[in-house]
């Protein structure tokens, strides 16, 4: 492959290597609020644990040098922080959304106050699998280049796909979801179900923050997440709630956000950079595209907040 060729190909090679790399916060965030909004409720608080997740990632990368305890550490502080909006908001008049945007700051604040000492410091990446290792194409190379929690968002959204619809646990999570009181006449509980939805959801969320903070883009910043925990709930939305729609409309946003760097990579100087706000353009688009009064959500959940 000659130069030109090279070039020619620069744009979707860049543009695919980012979308892998840029959707793989989006895969756990949308796959963990996809669990939470299938039991009925709904977690605006995702991009304060996505942001916590990151800082607790990195401290604890730094200080045992391992990206692995990190990774844990930051799906045990996600658990935490689902477990409490999850508790909170089984108490009669407590409304879901107002009490995640409070745990969206909550979660936030304390993430930029306990991370400071933990900006300079540079913390272990996690691997990542060449595949690209049969060409000698940096651009191939680069863009093959998948970090192994990229593989198991796969993986994972494969198998809710699956359990949603063939085991007992999607049966519950999809009855407490739809009919409070047909979950309850089945001997459920429905504030203990959603409990374990939130906390499972949370947990992914901070895994989505580890890989934030401990390979792409590798740094602990206070401004690391740029929303995409709020995103992550318009992408739900938009995949009607299945999770393999999740999959795929998180390579659709990851593909929108690297094609500014895409552009950049390959020589253009001007005007690229209003290609960075195509993931934000492309929510308010599909909210306003799947927000109507006179119909409802299809697959959306009866119990969820915003079908009401």
């Amino acid at each position: 492959m000659d130069a030109t060729e090279i070039g020619l190909w620069g744009v979707p090679l860049a543009v695919l290597g980012g979308a892998i790399r840029v959707s793989t916060p989006f895969i756990f965030v949308s796959l963990g609020e996809a669990i939470t909004e299938r039991s009925g409720r709904i977690n605006l608080g995702l991009e304060g644990t996505l942001v916590f997740g990151a800082m607790t990632a990195y401290a604890v990368a730094v200080m045992t040098g391992s990206p692995w305890l990190g990774l844990l550490a930051a799906a045990a502080a996600g658990l935490c922080f689902g477990l409490f909006h999850g508790w909170i908001c089984k108490f009669r008049g407590v409304n879901d959304i107002a009490i995640g945007i409070a745990l969206m700051l909550f979660g936030s604040g304390l993430a930029f106050f306990f991370g400071k000492p933990f900006i300079r410091p540079s913390a272990p990446d996690l691997p990542a699998i060449p595949f690209g290792g049969w060409s000698d194409i940096p651009q191939v190379q680069a863009a093959l280049n998948v970090n192994v929690l990229f593989l198991i968002g796969a993986a994972l959204a494969v198998f809710l796909w699956w359990a949603f619809r063939n085991t007992r646990a999607g049966l519950i999570l999809r009855v407490v979801g739809d009919s409070s009181d047909a979950a309850r006449a089945m001997g459920l509980n429905p504030n203990t179900v959603r409990l374990i939805a939130t906390g499972i959801g949370g947990a992914l969320a901070g895994i989505g923050g580890a890989y934030l903070s401990l390979y792409y883009p590798g740094s602990w910043t206070e401004g690391i997440s740029s929303g995409q925990g709020l995103m992550a709930v318009a992408l739900v939305i938009f995949a009607r709630w299945n999770p393999l729609g999740c999959f795929a409309a998180a390579l659709l946003f990851g593909g929108a956000g690297a094609l500014g760097p895409a552009l950049q990579s390959v020589g253009v100087t001007q005007g690229y950079y209003l290609f960075y706000a195509a993931p934000y353009i492309l929510t308010l688009v599909i909210m306003i595209a799947t927000s109507s009064p006179s119909r409802s959500l299809a697959g959306a959940p009866g119990e969820l907040s915003i079908t009401k």
